[in-house]
């Protein structure tokens, strides 16, 4: 079964990887000079032995402290590479278990860093609705996400067009509207108009019609003839129709003027109370309900009506594309203002920003797991795919360090494990 091959990615450096590359060169050149040194110690206090011995412990603390500096020498190298170049056994661990150490790097970070409880803990330390309403309260930036929202307006638009919404929301619409009882509604309406006589402008307007029909050359003419025709001819004859007229027009003119100068005139009563019971029977009459139920289908079954919800909002499309080109958009000025708004009211209301960070955080919790196990496997992949030469120089100069003191240790360790054996030589083993 074949295993696919990721190209190589170089592997980034710190800024100060020059200074730490330095520092582990110096630590490696001393560690090396301290082993020489035994070396030197330990051949001087040999020869030297038979005419002092005290140089004997000498010689055993440097012979000791020789043998700990190379093992821990072989220990620390064995982890970069192989010793000398040679085919050794369990040697270059890091380069030969890259992919290993890859899957249990990106394991040890899903299990330990992407856990719930550490990530809601560390998100709920962020405020992010104080980021939010800074972000929003500056004008410029304001001014900026208003024009993005705006450029985004023709794309909205075309694809509201494409989808279909425009005429899913008409027909909702008047879905909505047949489910809505006329006569309730017109009854509501009405009642608050008359509850304060408003209705009475109304019944002035009536009656300013009759006062002009009344003063109409054509209208009176009509009248007349009407009244000639109902009057025997002997009247007609002594021009009754036109007295009758006279009088019946300068009686009614008489009336209006008395109407229209009394607010509290019976015929204004009347009109009150014809008003209330028309409003009382929208209220509560079913014949009343009905009608007013099939003037509504029969108006809503029009196909005006449906055109002019289509053309309605073809026009309010054109003027949003309209005015989100011009340089003065009205649009986008009220959007910056109501984004600023929006962060200020957003930073002065604690409430408001404690939700918003507690829904930032499930929302972010929530994606961090869903997400970690991709995490794990692309830190694990990002490592894999490392230069191998790379990754153990960038390694070796991080930890490298330390581990030479190892070395140092090694040689002290074994230099005084040495002078313990020695003297416990002389004590008991020497005749």
């Amino acid at each position: 079964m074949s295993q696919t091959v990721l190209p190589q990615a170089p592997v980034r450096l710190d800024a100060d990887a020059d200074a730490k590359l330095a520092a582990l060169r110096w630590t490696k050149l001393v560690a090396a000079a301290a082993l020489a040194f035994c070396v030197l110690a330990f051949a001087l206090a040999k020869s030297f032995e038979s005419a002092r011995p005290w140089l004997g412990f000498v010689a055993a603390f440097a012979e000791a402290a020789i043998i700990g500096g190379l093992a821990d020498w072989y220990a620390v190298v064995a982890l970069f590479r192989r010793p000398l170049g040679l085919p050794i056994p369990h040697t270059a661990i890091i380069p030969e278990n890259q992919s290993r150490i890859a899957d249990n790097l990106g394991r040890f970070i899903e299990v330990n860093f992407l856990a719930p409880e550490p990530v809601r803990e560390k998100l709920a330390e962020v405020d992010f609705s104080a980021l939010v309403a800074d972000w929003l309260a500056d004008a410029e930036r304001a001014a900026g996400l208003s024009r993005f929202v705006v450029r985004l307006v023709p794309q909205t638009l075309a694809a509201v067009e494409q989808s279909g919404l425009r005429g899913f929301v008409t027909s909702r619409m008047l879905e909505q509207i047949e489910k809505v009882p006329l006569a309730p509604l017109a009854a509501e309406l009405l009642s608050a108009l008359t509850d304060d006589r408003r209705h009475q402008k109304l019944f002035d307007e009536f009656i300013k019609v009759i006062g002009r029909f009344l003063n109409d050359e054509q209208a009176l003419a009509t009248m007349r003839e009407k009244i000639r025709e109902e009057l025997p001819s002997l009247f007609n004859l002594f021009r009754a129709d036109a007295y009758l007229l006279k009088k019946i027009v300068a009686s009614a003119g008489s009336l209006l003027e008395e109407v229209r100068a009394d607010p509290d005139h019976p015929m204004r009563a009347e009109f009150d109370r014809f008003a209330q019971g028309f409003v009382e029977r929208l209220r509560t009459s079913k014949q009343y309900a009905k009608r007013a139920e099939k003037m509504k289908h029969d108006f809503l079954d029009r196909p005006e009506v449906r055109a002019l919800a289509g053309d309605m909002w073809a026009s309010l499309a054109e003027f949003i594309e309209q005015d989100a080109k011009a340089s003065n958009s009205v649009i986008r000025a009220h959007l910056a203002n109501m984004f600023v708004e929006v962060g200020r009211h957003l930073a002065s209301d604690a409430q408001i920003r404690a939700d918003m960070n507690g829904g930032f955080v499930v929302a972010l919790a929530s994606f961090v797991e869903s997400q970690k196990s991709g995490v794990s496997k692309f830190i694990a992949d990002q490592v894999k795919r490392w230069d191998l030469a790379q990754l153990t120089r960038l390694i070796e100069m991080n930890i490298g360090r330390d581990l030479q003191y190892i070395r140092f240790n090694g040689m002290i360790i074994g230099g005084l494990a040495g002078i313990v054996l020695y003297t416990f030589e002389r004590l008991f083993l020497s005749p």
